[in-house]
């Protein structure tokens, strides 16, 4: 529920790197993020709003902030969304505040987001690094639906009829994982995330003293 802040600092101030994550339903994202956060250091997962209802086991803060209708459109006037996008019927957004202040902080931060909302954060932070995760096959990605075993079959075709127009926006981003195996998915992008924090613009700063000490 934090109020807008000025985007203009972002490309001065902050010291992480922002990555966002999208794909199509049932390429196995959610859990993709999970392990991401669970192994690798100083990276944090930034936790959306949404409008749809919560399901069976997920924690409200923890999983999504789950509002009404109502309350997202309140914070939409307030500017307080770094991206939103509205996603089969429910509206999802991200929290722009808590995105800086963790970024301030030198936390990597992570955007489990669809292609809307990626395409909006290139545009307001260009330093954003994305990444779009592929099932290995199309009725790969219709089991893994299925098996879910939370959604009628009306809402199962209509993510497989949108799933060709998600997987369109590949090309947008700026790295591409195939979710076949997944410890080798979650290998692929850990070095996705290793390679950025490793660029040169990003370790000098600390490395300053030992650049220093090896020139003298």
């Amino acid at each position: 529920m934090l109020p807008g802040v000025n985007l203009l600092c972002f490309g001065l101030m902050n010291k992480g790197i922002l990555f966002t994550i999208s794909a199509p339903s049932g390429a196995g994202k959610t859990r993709l993020v999970k392990a991401l956060v669970e192994r690798v250091p100083d990276l944090v997962l930034s936790i959306s709003h949404t409008t749809r209802p919560q399901r069976p086991g997920e924690v409200d803060g923890e999983d999504y902030y789950f509002v009404s209708p109502e309350i997202f459109e309140m914070l939409v006037r307030q500017g307080a969304f770094l991206e939103h996008a509205h996603v089969f019927g429910n509206y999802y957004g991200t929290a722009q505040a808590t995105v800086e202040i963790a970024l301030q902080q030198g936390k990597n931060v992570l955007l489990e987001i669809d292609w809307q909302g990626a395409a909006q954060v290139r545009r307001l932070i260009p330093d954003a690094v994305s990444i779009f995760i592929l099932p290995p096959s199309r009725p790969e990605l219709e089991r893994r639906l299925r098996c879910r075993g939370q959604d009628s079959e009306q809402v199962i075709a209509g993510r497989m009829a949108a799933a060709r127009d998600e997987i369109s926006h590949y090309a947008e981003a700026d790295f591409i994982v195939v979710n076949d195996d997944f410890e080798s998915a979650v290998s692929d992008t850990m070095a996705i995330i290793r390679g950025q924090r490793l660029r040169t613009e990003a370790v000098a700063p600390e490395l300053a003293d030992l650049i220093r000490s090896l020139m003298a």
